[in-house]
């Protein structure tokens, strides 16, 4: 069992309920609306619903909110789908869609037609802005406040049949304009929206609001207990007045949380689309994007997502979590799940002066996993390794390859640098070296030893490969306040390696699988663009967090 399931107020509140037998079996629902990509945010949210669900042996249904046509599409339907299973999860049942209960939702608002309960209003979007008040004022009454019943029941049906444009009429619930809440001041039930649904195509020339259907979507499927975050808190007492008001077959119960919110990141899904519109990144599913699909693609694995969501628990305080605590999470877990193999960023080649035949290796692929088995390696004459770990001289602290020195190769031999050729800009392209010893593992016969341990690649078997070196998104920790973010954007959120060398075995990587390529962090081959003729490996994250060395 989870940390976050163990103890938490909703676990509290839910098993009163069932000891009390006010439910006999929970039923939670996660309810995305489908006009975006799902996020970091979501994540928790999905977590809590389903996990709940599991723990007490209830069910979760996956619900969604489709009622706002324009905004929506498959894409995003499909999307989230995919999202949820890759988490994870499964529903219970078929995908439930809002769209499916509009019969049911267009008679129940004919039913507050017809016990005085709603009326038909002209006013229009600016008129109406006036007459609802403030957070300090009372609203006034609608001039069409007090239509009849008969009046208002023609005119929705006139609404219904598509006579009058958009905007042109809304319908709208008559509870109070001067509650203190301005959520009950007469909120919108439905609005005229000549727009073809993704489910139910032209049928409908009329849409309800989500504070009007989402209740209902609740007791029609018999929900339990309605979790959602905080900024629902305030629509609470309406949700519970549809209810109260309307003949469903059941009584729902709405409880909330304080949404996961961390730092670097943004999850406004209007800014996310900008993000995408503007071409500030590659799509909704960029690996530097928090949406599920994007961190899927940037490698973080959905268990470390799902401990991540459980380890900051569930409360009822809104707070900004340390997006390095989901990176510390992702980073455990690969350390534990990720075999390791090694590539070169930036090659530089070694030739070795002694070595007569070619070394054959055999290189365990995890340190402290022996189940992760071994791989074979071969050595020749000709090998790569990091420009960054050779000097021609440096001091005592600098532990790679300098002019004189020793250092071990990754699973091979110690060599010792005895000279290097320059091009015509001063930058070394040829290392010079020789083996000291020409055992794997064994130290040199005169005792002195190789100051580190470098990585390599046999220059004649690597295989060259694109890396896209990703960092986060923002480079301050809480973008958004303004209301240019473009101007929060890190602009080293992404470097691309177009030539690094890798192990030939890693050309048969299968898209999604990861490595810890050795001293350099955790890659994944990218989900889509890595192919045996070119390989593509994301950087999903280093071995440890450089961000406050470099950005404190």
């Amino acid at each position: 069992m989870s940390a976050e399931l163990r103890s938490n107020f909703l676990r509290t509140q839910i098993e009163k309920d069932l000891a009390e037998g006010r439910v006999s079996e929970l039923v939670t629902r996660f309810p995305p609306e489908p006009n975006g990509f799902l996020h970091i945010g979501h994540a928790k949210s999905i977590t809590v619903n389903f996990g709940l669900a599991a723990q007490f042996g209830g069910r979760c249904h996956l619900r969604f909110d489709d009622t706002n046509p324009e905004k929506e599409s498959q894409e995003f339907i499909d999307s989230i789908q995919e999202d949820v299973r890759w988490l994870g999860f499964e529903w219970s049942g078929e995908v439930r869609y809002a769209s499916a209960y509009f019969d049911q939702l267009y008679e129940w608002a004919l039913y507050l037609i017809e016990q005085g309960l709603a009326y038909v209003c002209d006013l229009s979007p600016t008129e109406a802005r006036d007459y609802r008040g403030t957070l300090t004022e009372p609203g006034k009454n609608s001039p069409y406040r007090d239509r009849t019943k008969e009046e208002n029941h023609s005119l929705f049906l006139r609404m219904r049949d598509g006579e009058f444009a958009d905007g042109e009429r809304v319908l709208r619930a008559k509870i109070d304009m001067a509650s203190p809440n301005i959520n009950l001041r007469d909120p919108i039930l439905y609005r005229i929206r000549h727009a073809s649904h993704h489910q139910t195509g032209d049928r409908w020339p009329i849409y309800p609001t989500y504070d009007y259907a989402h209740g209902q979507e609740d007791a029609i499927e018999g929900v339990t207990h309605s979790i959602c975050t905080l900024e629902f808190e305030d629509h609470r007492p309406l949700y519970d007045w549809f209810i109260t008001h309307l003949p469903v077959p059941h009584v729902p119960r709405q409880i909330e949380f304080a949404r996961l919110n961390t730092s670097y990141t943004i999850t406004s899904k209007r800014k996310l689309k900008q993000l995408v519109d503007e071409g500030i990144v590659a799509g909704w599913d960029d690996p530097r994007m928090p949406t599920i699909a994007g961190l899927r693609r940037r490698g973080y694995p959905a268990p470390a997502i799902r401990h991540f969501c459980e380890e900051v628990g569930t409360s009822r305080s809104d707070s900004v979590v340390d997006v390095a605590m989901l990176e510390s999470a992702v980073r455990d877990q690969l350390n534990k799940t990720a075999p390791r193999a090694m590539c070169v960023m930036s090659p530089v080649k070694v030739v070795l002066s002694n070595l007569s035949n070619r070394l054959q290796l055999s290189v365990p692929n995890h340190p402290s996993d022996a189940s992760f088995g071994q791989r074979d390696l071969s050595m020749g004459v000709e090998l790569f390794i990091d420009r960054d770990d050779f000097r021609e001289e440096a001091n005592k602290h600098y532990k790679r390859l300098v002019l004189g020195k020793r250092v071990r190769l990754r699973g091979s031999v110690v060599i010792e640098a005895e000279s290097c050729d320059k091009d015509e800009k001063g930058n070394v392209v040829t290392i010079y070296a020789r083996c000291v010893t020409l055992e794997a593992g064994v130290d040199p016969e005169d005792g002195i030893k190789p100051k580190g341990v470098i990585h390599w690649v046999c220059a004649a078997q690597a295989v060259p490969a694109v890396v896209r070196r990703y960092d986060r998104l923002f480079r301050i920790p809480e973008p958004g306040r303004s209301e240019n973010i473009i101007d929060e954007i890190n602009p080293e959120s992404l470097s691309i390696v177009e030539a690094a060398m890798i192990e030939p075995a890693l050309r048969d990587a299968e898209p999604e699988q990861v490595f810890q390529f050795e001293r350099e962090g955790y890659f994944v081959a990218d989900r889509f663009d890595h192919t045996k003729e070119q390989p593509v490996f994301n950087l999903i994250i280093g071995l440890r967090d450089t961000w406050s060395d470099t950005h404190g």
